[in-house]
């Protein structure tokens, strides 16, 4: 026997407001612990070698060159210096320098020489001074 005759069925609603709650809280709780890192980018400028001919007998009166070879040898203007020292070449380059304010050092580098000899040679520049330091490349003209 029915009794609930004139009673109609309720159907079953599915509440969602304590669900929206707790997703909130989660999502909160997320923001808070959650930390945000800026990475800084490096900008960086590569050099390139051009297949321009520059004319090697023009006279740089306020240049100086250093050439290191590949077994780590410096030599400045084509006196070589006998200490690899970022202080004794920093001294043979202001010595070199004379009164020149702020010459161009060139770098003449063997394609084997060690980045840390090439490194030193910058240091010692900025060391005594120097702000202009260029370097030397060779290209492969193929004809």
């Amino acid at each position: 026997m029915n009794f609930q005759r004139g009673r109609q069925k309720e159907e079953p609603e599915i509440n969602l407001v304590p669900m929206i709650d707790v997703l909130l809280v989660i999502l909160i709780f997320l923001v808070v612990t959650t930390t945000y890192s800026k990475f800084a980018e490096l900008e960086i400028n590569l050099p390139q070698a051009g297949a321009e001919e520059v004319d090697k007998n023009i006279n740089k009166p306020n240049a100086i060159d250093i050439t290191v070879d590949a077994l780590g040898s410096y030599t400045i203007n084509l006196i070589p210096i006998s200490s690899a020292s970022i202080e004794s070449l920093r001294n043979a380059l202001i010595s070199a320098a004379g009164d020149q304010p702020d010459p161009l050092i060139i770098i003449n580098a063997d394609a084997k020489a060690t980045h840390q000899s090439v490194i030193t040679i910058m240091e010692a520049a900025r060391l005594a001074g120097y702000n202009k330091i260029t370097f030397t490349t060779e290209t492969n003209s193929t004809n």
